[in-house]
Formats: structure tokens, C-alpha cells, sequence
């Protein structure tokens, strides 16, 4: 079959024949009908080779849907010809994290003591969905999607699921009251904006260098758009400062901007890996009350509580579609800056 796979560290994405997949144990093999390109494989394509433990060639591709096809031996059968998108998480389930529904803090995805990036999952470590087929480890990873398309699915896996796991994890600041910064209107930024306005803010602030993308955050429903937080500041503190700010560039240029935005109480959640650096103390003049938190994707119950939202007509991802051929393109115009939304790869 055909793969988009990684050879070397720093190096470009190659399109590759390599052999089918076969299922064992309780592993279930996916057609991959989609799989949503995202900014962290970037982040793994340029790592220097002491930074993760994933060997290589690596198959990229971590937003995966597709319908089941094949199973192991000890595999819950049930799901044979169901359409599923994937948790890219694949947690070792018996950790107290995992006890707790928290999978995507599990333990064992800590650093290893070597000080190399511990394998996640599908694309980032395993053989990812950039593929004409992809084994899973078991239905555990499995999300059922009902009436969605593998297309509207798979960028829920990463971008839906990780803007709503940012946002649900700090619902007690949420509601009609909130004054909410939302910086970085791309893959996740676009659903962020949607959830916020499902669960009632009605004052949200947009930011973005690109024009498209503050269109876009205007189409979805923010208060205002901006092309930085410079920018931004007058809006900020006309709404009386920022309750919470989601940080999905968490570049030099946003996450001090961001802290620096926030009313008494206010929280930055910083999502994005842009390199960028914030400093807090009680003393820096901070308003009282700060918090920072740095969410990390989320759960598998977060992501069908996502799906469902996407089925409901509540969510859905601004998408453009290409084929498995063009990937490394697309992912050439994905660092350029150049793509809206979600660039997703459909190998059929």
C-alpha cells in the first residue's frame, strides 16, 4: 500500500509503497478514508533526533477516520464494517490517570528518563493514517461517527478535540458572562470560536495575522477579529479585560500579550507550541488571581461528546480535501501559512 512517511529527522515527507498491515491479537485494521493534517507534525518532522523515542520510517498522520475492515483473533468483532474515527491517544488503561477517565495524561506518555518524547499513538510513533490502511490497538481507541462523513470526522480527532478539551476543562469560567480571546484561527482556533458560542459566550475576541482566517472567525461569530494582540488591546479593555485567553499559536508575540490581557481571575491557556515564553510571579504585576495552563488533546469521551456536536450541526471543520499524493505539498503549504481551516488527505 501506499504511505506518507518520514525517513530521517529534519528531513521532508516522502510518498512510499510499503507492505499491508496485518491484524493480531485484539488489533483492528482501518481503510482510512481521511486523516487531517496538523501543525505538530511539522513540529515532528523538524525535531532534532534526540527529541522523540519514534522509530523511523515513520508513517505521519494522527486525525484518522475510516471503516474497519479486518480484525485480530482476539479483537471485538462488532465493529467490523462500522465507521470509527481514532483516539490518537493509545493510553495503557491501568495507570491511575487512565482509572480516571484521564487518558491523555497518562502516565506511561510521561518523558522518558532518557529524556526522549514517549510514543502517543497513531502518527506519532505508530504507523499513522497518512496510509491506505492503518492497525489500531483495539476498539478502546475507536469513536463510532455516526452520520458524519470520514471527512467531517477526522479533524475532530486532533483540532475539534483538543480546542474542546481547552475549553471544557475550565467551564466553570465559561458562560454568557465571558469575555473570551481567542488567538490563532486555524485548524483548532476555527472550532474554538464554535464552541465558545454553543456554550453561550457572547463576547468573543479573535486574533490572526491572516485575513482569511479573521474573515472567517467574523463568519463564525466573533465579537471582533484582529491582526494582533496589539491590535487587540483597545477591544480587550472596552469588554473590561479578558477572562480567558486560548492561546492556539502560543507564540513570542501572544503568550505575554496574553497574560498581560487578563482580568482579576482570568486564565491563558496556552495550546499551541509556537516556541512562545510567558513568566508569572505575584509580583510581576500580573492581575490577582492568574492562572496558565498548557491542556494537552483530550479524552476519548471528550471526543464523542465532539462527534455528537458535529452530528447535531452545532461544530463542523472548514476543510479543503486532497489526495494522498499531495500530502507533502499540502504540507508545504500548511507551513507557509497558506491553508484555512483544515487541510485533510483522503488516500481513496
Amino acid at each position: 500500500m501506499r504511505a506518507v512517511q518520514l525517513l530521517e529527522w529534519g528531513g521532508l515527507p516522502h510518498l512510499r509503497d510499503v507492505p499491508e498491515p496485518k491484524p493480531v491479537g485484539e488489533q483492528l485494521l482501518i481503510r482510512v478514508q481521511a486523516a487531517g493534517l496538523c501543525l505538530s507534525d511539522l513540529h515532528v518532522m523538524d525535531a532534532p533526533g534526540d527529541t522523540f523515542s519514534y522509530p523511523l520510517p515513520l508513517t505521519l498522520g494522527h486525525e484518522v477516520a475510516g471503516t474497519v475492515i479486518a480484525a485480530g483473533p482476539d479483537a471485538d468483532t462488532s465493529w467490523m464494517g462500522r465507521s470509527a474515527v481514532v483516539h490518537g491517544i493509545w493510553a495503557c488503561r491501568e495507570c491511575r490517570n487512565c482509572r480516571r477517565g484521564r487518558g491523555n495524561y497518562c502516565l506511561e506518555l510521561r518523558p522518558r528518563v532518557d529524556g526522549l518524547l514517549p510514543v502517543i499513538g497513531n502518527g506519532l510513533g505508530r504507523p499513522g493514517g497518512l496510509a491506505e490502511q492503518m492497525l489500531v490497538p483495539s476498539s478502546e481507541v475507536l469513536v463510532d461517527i455516526k452520520s458524519l462523513t470520514a471527512v467531517q470526522a477526522a479533524p475532530l480527532a486532533d483540532a475539534g478535540l483538543t480546542a474542546y478539551h481547552a475549553i471544557n476543562s475550565h467551564r466553570s469560567l465559561i458562560d454568557g458572562n465571558t469575555v473570551a480571546v481567542v488567538i490563532g484561527v486555524g485548524g483548532l482556533g476555527h472550532l474554538a470560536i464554535q464552541i465558545l458560542k454553543y456554550m453561550q459566550v457572547k463576547e468573543i475576541v479573535a486574533v490572526d495575522n491572516r485575513t482569511t482566517a479573521l474573515e472567517l472567525a467574523r463568519r463564525l461569530g466573533a465579537t471582533s477579529a484582529h491582526s494582533s494582540m496589539e491590535d487587540a488591546a483597545s477591544a480587550i479593555a472596552g469588554l473590561g479585560a479578558a477572562d480567558i485567553v486560548f492561546d492556539f499559536a502560543g507564540a513570542p508575540s501572544t503568550v505575554g500579550a496574553a497574560a498581560e490581557a487578563l482580568a482579576p481571575g482570568g486564565r491563558v491557556v496556552v495550546v499551541g507550541s509556537g516556541g512562545g515564553r510567558v513568566t508569572v510571579g505575584k509580583d510581576l504585576g500580573l492581575a490577582s488571581g492568574w492562572q496558565v495552563s498548557a491542556p494537552f488533546w483530550g479524552t476519548r469521551a471528550e471526543l464523542e461528546a465532539v462527534v455528537d456536536l458535529a452530528v447535531a450541526g452545532v461544530l463542523h471543520a472548514e476543510s479543503t480535501s486532497y489526495p494522498l499524493e499531495s500530502a507533502p505539498e499540502v504540507y508545504r503549504q500548511l507551513r507557509a501559512g497558506e491553508i484555512d481551516g483544515r487541510a485533510v488527505i483522503v488516500p481513496g
